[in-house]
């Protein structure tokens, strides 16, 4: 072969190895197109997921709630046993001439209410250092705060109520020195009375619209916003069905009731006096709410529609104790 013609070969070689490596490898990488299915495909299961999770996610904290509720009915047991049957008030009267002090526990509480109270039975303290003096104190203890309301830290305004018209209500009666219903046998409570159950407070009184935060200091400072706060007095739980000569679970505001958060996708978890909590409407237990979320008093309705059957402790529609002579 002549020199010549040897290197057009040469260069035809080099030239053929060049525009082959200039090729991309079959087979290898994504195609635009392929990259998009892929992420098209993700999307699809991301939007799948992740309402699951959060939905589990908001289960698992109905099931810790409803375990707090559950160590609180059995702290109430508890109680009633180491008071020769007497159950737990929603407070201690205010009794002038004493200090008004009542072990909890771990210290020494000004007027404690019912779950700081019963807290001492099962080693569940509210506080770190309870105070002698503070009625508004800050719960320490996230085991007394409902999951779903972490910030409800106001021992006034806290996560869970009490039926506290049935089952110990150390107020007074008015012109009287008589409590309006206290002391409270266990000896006639059926199991299935509620005995505690997530609180809504005064904001029952007003569709979810007109409710503000909850004030985890106790008050707004402005009086006609506290009741409208979610929570406000919420540590008492008045009962479905009130009557004009019936208590509140805010005394000085007896235009508003309280009544239960259905905090867990519609329902709200009660415990009952046999220690068992179930997680259900409170139209289920006899309240009435009207179509904007508003809660009833109870006696503008038939006793058919609402009902104090599982709150009396009878198992009869007993109207709440009266705060008259």
């Amino acid at each position: 072969m002549s020199r010549a013609a040897k290197k057009l070969t040469d260069g035809a070689r080099h030239a053929g190895s060049r525009s082959a490596s200039a090729r991309p490898p079959s087979g290898s990488g994504f195609t635009l197109v392929e990259l998009l299915v892929v992420i098209a495909v993700l999307s699809l299961l991301m939007s799948i997921l992740l309402p699951a999770t959060s939905a589990a996610r908001r289960a698992a904290r109905t099931t810790v709630c409803g375990t707090t509720l559950r160590e609180l009915a059995r702290a109430w047991t508890i109680y009633s046993q180491e008071h020769a049957g007497t159950l737990v008030a929603g407070r201690p009267a205010k009794v002038a001439g004493t200090n008004n002090l009542y072990w909890v526990g771990n210290g020494w509480k000004f007027r404690p209410r019912w779950y700081i109270t019963l807290g001492a039975s099962v080693v569940i303290y509210a506080f770190n250092e309870p105070s002698t003096k503070d009625e508004h104190q800050c719960i320490d203890n996230r085991l007394l705060i409902c999951p779903e309301t972490p910030g409800w830290v106001s021992e006034k305004n806290p996560s869970y109520g009490y039926n506290f018209q049935f089952l110990g209500n150390t107020r007074m009666i008015s012109g009287t020195q008589r409590f309006i219903n206290f002391p409270v046998s266990d000896s006639h409570i059926v199991g299935d009375t509620v005995v505690a159950a997530d609180s809504l407070g005064t904001a029952a009184s007003f569709p979810p619209v007109g409710r503000l935060p909850n004030s985890p200091n106790g008050t707004t400072g402005d009086a006609t916003a506290d009741v409208r706060t979610l929570g406000f007095h919420g540590f008492m739980l008045d009962p479905p069905r009130l009557t004009p000569t019936s208590d509140r679970c805010d005394d000085q505001n007896p235009d508003y009731r309280g009544g239960p958060d259905a905090r867990h996708d519609g329902k709200a978890n009660f415990a009952f006096a046999d220690g068992h909590v179930r997680a259900t409407t409170p139209q289920a237990l006899g309240y009435g709410i009207l179509p904007d979320g508003t809660y009833e008093f109870g006696y503008e309705f038939e006793k058919t529609q609402v009902t104090n059957r599982r709150f009396s402790g009878t198992g009869r529609d007993d109207d709440p104790p009266s705060i008259v002579p």
